[in-house]
């Protein structure tokens, strides 16, 4: 049948067309039919925000040019739907998504302005007002895309807007709040937008969505696992600590949602506990899920395994690396990386709090689905403190105004709290009112206590290289974290052979085989020694009885420690506290160590003791630009016309800084060098080329490097670059099988042991 016949009248204005199965045109998506939809879907979305009424009428008015005829003369053609459909004089897209923002501005005048940040971005994302949208809006284009889409004149009930009275009094926060509002609105406007689109082409995908178990059934699963847990844990006094811990989160789950902080040493069972406070808090207040939110991706997938292991399918793990195992993923899970519609989503502190800063609909999209949430920092001490301010500020407004608890987990809690000095630029705006879950940390710290911390006899003499590998490699197993990687490789140079290394050179599926094989080797008793980078510090869960700490921020020192005797099997580990031939390098690790530095120096009392942290990280705050970004400032909204730098800020707000550094797929082949699966994922990529699933099967083989060496490497012909931006290795010699990726040029076998 030929598809104009399927039209419902030739008229018809659609905002989709598409074949079903067997290749039958379907009955088009009617565009009234989907303005309706996604202003219900928004609405509903924002509800939980009192932003029902602004975002049902951005859900109408998104897609009003396409009913311009040149739009609808482009959809037809554009699908296929009418063969002989044209345009005069240009046949392509027909821009859409201002005439509702226009619509907008006429009617509410500067309130309009809102709408139009809303639906002029809900595709190209949203932009900064000056330079931005205002020429946007001010064309002659959008006001004819306008003018053509009001000819056609939209039903009744698509132009009004009832008895809906924009009032920017209700606005979450005020002034300060208004960037963060905006975007939850754009969320609410672009994932109904998606999800509304979806349920018409592709309604196999649409059905595969939601259906998770509730939080109620989550609790269940839970209290079920521990009790199969404690009833075959061991009785020692490590594990009846982790016991009360576990029963202090269930208690205090029952407080008021807002601010917490759960201060417990590492090897005190805080993973496990704080998913018991979320559970029960969520329960007891009606949270629609829990965010768990973690520093490092290295260390997510030991996590998301946990939960996984406890919760089954219920458990979403999002970030960069979340395609590195697709054996762990299904359809529908990948489905909830969109928008975080599971009831647990396991992430990282980029994909969190990058998206919370967004302007781009995929990493927007998700926002919404943070209002009412129990969200876990697990490591709390390692947010940025670049970006830290900002990072506060959206952390008050999401407890005070969009019903989020979160929970600041860590051993050595950061001082978070307001602070005013003379300089006011060096003022921190804070987290006040947090509360404490364990009823003493303090005491809780002494009983856990299973270190004796050893710090420089001469803070101003450093160890070299060569008297640091004798005296390490007269210990039988130890640990040793330095803080640069060649750093390591330097001291690994000197010592004995089968002694392993860990750092960022390496790829991750490496990593973690080099970590399995720790683990087994100390639960068997064979000698272990390791020379890693800091990458071992934060949730890895090795435990040796000594280990050796180069000296860095307080919180790293604690963080080795927590390496050392973590099951507590000897009466007293050993953590040595050594200074490198060199100091950290420039930045943020030279301020921890200086820091560090000034704590320490001449402190005659126990060197990790709890009542240190406050003062450690008040002088490393202060030694840094809380702002180094200005994101704050360039998301202040001017009170006069409403312009925000919501896309500067977004460009600007990068935990990770990779504009210099290139991926490149490295040729491991496994601790016996058997492996093959990497030269099969290469040959399917030169003969497929880079499909989703391949890519994310390849994360793992991937070393991140500075572009300058990636270059260097492809000159000389040692990789090549297999799609842009991707390079791959090429010669056998730039991947030691011990060290990860060579960037000096020597074969492995130039390393040689001087111990």
């Amino acid at each position: 049948m030929h598809a104009k016949n399927l039209l419902m009248s030739d008229c018809q204005p659609i905002t989709h067309a598409a074949k079903d199965k067997d290749g039958v045109w379907r009955d088009p998506h009617d565009l009234a039919d989907h303005l309706r939809a996604v202003a219900g879907l928004a609405s509903q979305h924002a509800s939980r925000f009192n932003g029902a009424d602004w975002a049902h009428l951005a859900g109408l008015w998104h897609d009003l040019g396409k009913y311009r005829p040149r739009f609808q003369h482009y959809i037809r053609q554009a699908s296929g739907f009418e063969a002989d459909a044209h345009i005069k004089g240009e046949a392509g897209k027909a821009p859409h998504s201002t005439a509702g923002a226009l619509l907008a501005c006429d009617r509410f005048g500067m309130a309009g302005r809102v709408f139009a940040y809303l639906i002029a971005g809900h595709h190209a994302g949203l932009y900064d007002w000056f330079g931005g949208l205002d020429v946007r809006l001010d064309s002659k284009d959008s006001r004819d895309e306008f003018d053509e889409a009001l000819t056609q004149q939209p039903p009744a009930d698509i132009l009004g807007h009832g008895a809906f009275v924009p009032d920017l009094r209700a606005m979450p926060g005020g002034k300060d709040g208004f960037a963060l509002w905006v975007r939850m609105l754009f969320s609410c406007l672009v994932d109904a937008d998606f999800l509304d689109t979806e349920s018409y082409m592709d309604f196999d995908k649409s059905m595969q969505r939601g259906d998770w178990a509730n939080v109620q059934n989550l609790l269940e699963q839970f209290d079920q696992f521990m009790t199969r847990k404690t009833s075959a844990a061991d009785p020692t006094p490590v594990n009846l600590l982790r016991a009360d811990i576990l029963q202090q989160c269930r208690e205090k789950a029952q407080d008021a949602p807002g601010l917490f902080s759960l201060t417990v040493p590492t090897g005190g069972g805080k993973t496990l506990s704080s998913m018991a406070f979320a559970l029960e808090h969520a329960k007891r207040y009606n949270k629609r899920r829990i965010i768990y939110v973690i520093p490092y991706t290295s260390i997510i997938e030991q996590t998301a395994d946990i939960f996984r292991s406890i919760f089954g399918d219920a458990v979403v793990e999002h970030h960069s690396n979340a395609e590195a195992d697709p054996d762990k993923e299904n359809h529908k899970s990948r489905l909830a990386c969109e928008n975080w519609d599971a009831p647990v989503v396991v992430t990282t502190n980029v994909q969190f709090f990058e998206s919370l800063f967004a302007a781009k609909t995929s990493r927007c999209r998700k926002l919404h689905n943070i209002v009412d949430s129990v969200v876990v920092l697990d490591e709390a001490q390692l947010l940025p403190p670049e970006f830290l301010q900002p990072i506060l500020d959206v952390l008050n407004l999401l407890t005070r105004h969009y019903g989020v608890t979160v929970v600041l987990s860590t051993a050595t809690q950061p001082a978070l709290c307001t602070r005013e000095y003379f300089d006011a630029k060096n003022n921190m705006r804070g987290l006040d009112n947090v509360r404490e879950i364990m009823h003493n940390p303090d005491a809780l710290c002494l009983a856990l206590e299973r270190v004796k911390v050893r710090l420089p006899d001469d803070w101003s003499i450093s160890l070299g290289w060569d008297a640091l590998a004798k005296e390490i490699s007269e210990r039988d197993s130890v640990l040793a974290i330095v803080n640069r990687r060649k750093d390591a490789r330097e001291l690994w140079q000197r010592m004995p052979e089968g002694t392993l290394h860990l750092s960022a050179l390496m790829c991750g599926e490496h990593r973690s085989q080099i970590i399995r094989q720790i683990k087994a080797r100390l639960q068997d008793g064979i000698l272990t020694r390791v020379i890693s980078t800091q990458l071992v510090e934060a949730g890895v869960d090795v435990d040796f009885p000594v280990v050796y700490r180069a000296l860095a921020g307080l919180d790293s020192i604690a963080q080795a420690a927590g390496r050392c005797n973590r099951e507590g099997r000897l009466l007293q580990g050993e953590v040595v506290v050594f200074i490198p031939p060199q100091p950290a390098p420039p930045g943020q690790l030279r301020k921890a160590e200086d820091a560090c530095r000034s704590v320490l120096y001449d402190h005659t009392g126990k060197p990790l003791e709890r009542a240190l942290f406050a003062g450690y990280f008040e002088k490393l705050y202060h030694a840094c630009n809380l702002d180094a970004q200005g994101i704050s400032k360039l998301l202040e909204v001017d009170g006069k016309t409403f312009a925000v730098n919501f896309r500067s800020a977004a460009e600007k707000f990068k935990l990770i800084q990779d504009e210099d550094s290139a991926p490149v797929i490295v040729r491991y082949r496994g601790l016996d060098g058997s492996d093959e699966t990497v030269e099969k994922l290469l040959n399917t990529l030169k003969k497929d080329g880079p499909e989703r699933w391949l890519m994310r099967k390849l994360q793992r083989y991937i070393v991140t490097i500075h572009c300058r060496e990636v270059m260097r490497l492809l000159a000389q012909g040692d990789v090549e670059e297999a799609i842009p931006g991707l390079f791959v290795q090429v010669s056998d010699w730039l991947y030691d099988e011990k060290l990860g990726i060579s960037l000096d040029g020597l074969p492995r076998s130039s390393y040689v042991c001087v111990v």
